[in-house]
Parts: C-alpha cells; sequence; structure tokens
C-alpha cells in the first residue's frame, strides 16, 4: 500500500471515531433545539386557542338571585345574592343556576332541594317554556310534605324567573319522563307559570295545564310534544 493511501486510511479511520464519539451528543442538541421553539410555540397557540372557550364556558360574574328557604320565616323562600360566574346563553345559564341550587347555601337548613338530585338536562322551547329533567332523587330524597314540595319547585321557578328575561312557564321531568307528582302531592303533569319574584318575596308557582304536554326526551334527545 503506498504512503498516500495509508494516510487516506488513517484520515479516514480518525473521522470515523470522531463521528461515533460526537454526533450523538451532536444529534440530542439539534432534536433540543429544535423541540424547544416549537414546544413553546404550542404553548402559545394553546392558551390563544383555550382562552376564548374558558371564557366562553365560565361567562361573566354576575350577582345571581338564589331562592332557598328563608332563614327567618319558616315555610317560606327568601332571595340571596350569590355571585358566581354564569353564561349569557341562557340554556347553559339555566343549568348553571340549577346545579347552584341543588348545591344549596352554606346553612344546609336552607335547603329546598336534595343534595343528592342531580340536574341532567335543561331545554328551553319556542313561547318562553323551560324545561328542567331532574334525577329520580328529586323526588325520593324530598321530605315527605305539600310545604317542602311546593318550596322545592317554587325555588326552582323563582331562581329561573328572576336570573333568565322572557321566561314563561316552567315543565318540571324527572329522569326524562314526565310524573305524576313531586313526592305524592304537588302535580307536575303541567306547567307552572313563572313570574319574576320581587326583591325579597317570592310568588308561589301556579300550575297551568293549558299548554300542551311533554313526554321527555325521545331517543334521538329531543323533547315529544
Amino acid at each position: 500500500m503506498s504512503r498516500r493511501a495509508k494516510i487516506s486510511v488513517s484520515v479516514l479511520a480518525v473521522l470515523v471515531v470522531a463521528g461515533i464519539i460526537y454526533l450523538p451528543g451532536l444529534y440530542r442538541r439539534v432534536l433540543g433545539l429544535k423541540r424547544m421553539p416549537v414546544s413553546e410555540s404550542e404553548e402559545v397557540e394553546r392558551r390563544a386557542v383555550l382562552q376564548p372557550l374558558v371564557t366562553a364556558a365560565t361567562g361573566v360574574t354576575e350577582e345571581a338571585q338564589m331562592f332557598w328557604a328563608s332563614a327567618t320565616a319558616p315555610g317560606t323562600l327568601e332571595a340571596t345574592a350569590v355571585e358566581m360566574k354564569l353564561s349569557a346563553n341562557p340554556v347553559e345559564r339555566g343549568k348553571q343556576l340549577l346545579t347552584a341550587l341543588i348545591g344549596g347555601p352554606t346553612d344546609p337548613d336552607r335547603r329546598t332541594l336534595p343534595p343528592g338530585a342531580r340536574l341532567l338536562e335543561f331545554y328551553l322551547l319556542p313561547g318562553g317554556i323551560a324545561v328542567a329533567d331532574f334525577s329520580s332523587e328529586l323526588t325520593t330524597d324530598l321530605p315527605s310534605g305539600i310545604q317542602s314540595e311546593q318550596m322545592a319547585v317554587e325555588s326552582i321557578a323563582d331562581t329561573l324567573a328572576a336570573n333568565i328575561p322572557n321566561l314563561r312557564r316552567l315543565k318540571i321531568l324527572i329522569d326524562g319522563q314526565e310524573a305524576q307528582t313531586l313526592a305524592g302531592h304537588i302535580d307536575l303533569t303541567g306547567y307552572f307559570v313563572l313570574q319574576p319574584p320581587s326583591s325579597g318575596s317570592a310568588e308561589p308557582a301556579q300550575n297551568d295545564p293549558a299548554v300542551p304536554g311533554l313526554t321527555g326526551p325521545r331517543g334521538d334527545g329531543k323533547l315529544n310534544r
């Protein structure tokens, strides 16, 4: 082998060894440089996309009027101002209000709805008709007696009427179906007339059967009329 060939082989061998030693570290550095800007860019884009979604979901902070049992006048309701984030969408707003109503006040003795109850769905129909679909715990866990049933219905009706404009009537469903009574006394087959309650005083929800009845959600999630 000529001297020039030996030198070329030696240089090539050195380059191969150097490549084996330095290339993995260089590769890791390149990957790090590539990933860092992409990660930061993705985080900025993610925040930009999520911010309006969070704002739309939570709404803006408002003073909602929640109607729970009075602490001083047994058997009546009392309006309580609660700061909460409410959606501008009336359907989402209704869900937020009724969920908070079930959650109850800080004083458990002022509850009007059983804590085990759940709001399954809330609909708005033409003509200002609100439909609130609750789980069966609303009937099974409610204290027995016409007064507790009346206060439960009135607290739902007055809370919705005080915080959502243009509501006229309320229909209450249980597990997606029309129930005969709430817990043996209050008739649920009709509609309850909604009137925005005056400050500090709730008007009783009057049952009005004149509106065509609903039989609950169909299999496609829509209401039968």
